[in-house]
């Protein structure tokens, strides 16, 4: 979507939402693009390295416990619900 600026600022709900879902939007000034807008990508997951070391810093103890080497695999799922 590419929208002049005039145009964007009564849009602004419209440009958001599609940037949301993922579509780019670039806003022009004076015919010419000036910025774009786009989803904001958050990172996911959990950063293992830093929470032990911020454990370590509060004294808190990290179970020493191991998840089983197959434990991404659906054969180990089918037996822990007891599908197998």
């Amino acid at each position: 979507m590419e929208l002049a600026l005039c145009e964007a600022k009564a849009r602004l709900s419209e440009i958001i939402a599609a940037a949301e879902n993922g579509e780019g939007v670039v806003i022009t000034k004076k015919g010419e693009p000036a910025v774009e807008i786009v989803p904001l990508r958050r990172p996911g997951g959990i950063d293992f390295d830093k929470l032990s070391v911020a454990c370590w810093r509060l004294g808190i103890e990290v179970s020493q416990e191991k998840w089983p080497a197959d434990f991404d695999s659906l054969a180990f799922s089918r037996r822990v619900l007891g599908i197998e």
